[in-house]
């Protein structure tokens, strides 16, 4: 049995070799446009891959039951913006972290710490830049002088890591990429509302 969005389907599971070609059958359907797969039940459990495309080494016999829940994409993009002030926050807590830990001379952590921060702060700019340039109109000349801010920030940063000067490092993530975390996280929430309201 096939279950998509809790109606049965007419496709059975049995037409198909692999859970990825009922995967594909189902997102190829006119009606799954815009939607976006939020949840997958196999025989009742959540099914998430653990390694790309291991649905298509889940042999269909056996299988009971698929269950596919959607949403719509622009409202999964408001729900997601609705997180961004929060990761934003956690930029700037943990840039607090990372400074004090550089400042007692816990190199090692700190670096470790900072790499984690940095790739954080990589995939939030990913995502604020395609919520805005999806679902809210493009960038304007306010979130460009934003991101260029941020981006020159971090390129300081990697310079300053370079040559290795653990107390500038602390200086620029305290006093410089904290304040900017605060400004994002400003920002985010006026998205979220922007996105909300349409």
């Amino acid at each position: 049995m096939i279950i998509v969005d809790g109606c049965k389907s007419e496709k059975e599971l049995s037409a198909f070799a692999n859970l990825e070609e009922v995967l594909t059958a189902i997102m190829q359907d006119e009606k799954m446009s815009g939607r976006v797969v939020t949840d997958v039940l196999v025989n009742n459990e959540l099914f998430s891959e653990i390694y790309p495309h291991q649905a298509e080494d889940m042999s269909c016999e056996g299988l009971e039951s698929v269950e596919v829940r959607t949403m719509p994409a622009d409202r999964m993009a408001v729900d997601i913006a609705a997180e961004m002030e929060k990761v934003a926050r956690m930029m700037a807590s943990g840039a607090k972290h990372v400074a004090r830990l550089f400042r007692e001379a816990s190199d090692a952590d700190a670096l470790e710490l900072l790499q984690d921060l940095l790739d954080v702060t990589r995939d939030f700019m990913a995502m604020i830049g395609l919520l805005r340039d999806k679902f809210a109109g493009g960038a304007d000349e306010d979130f460009i002088a934003r991101t260029t801010k941020l981006t020159d920030l971090v390129s300081e940063m990697s310079d300053v890591l370079e040559n290795e000067d653990w107390i500038l490092l602390a200086d620029l993530l305290e006093y410089e990429f904290m304040p900017q975390c605060e400004e994002w996280q400003a920002f985010s929430e006026r998205l979220h509302q922007v996105m909300a309201a349409q």
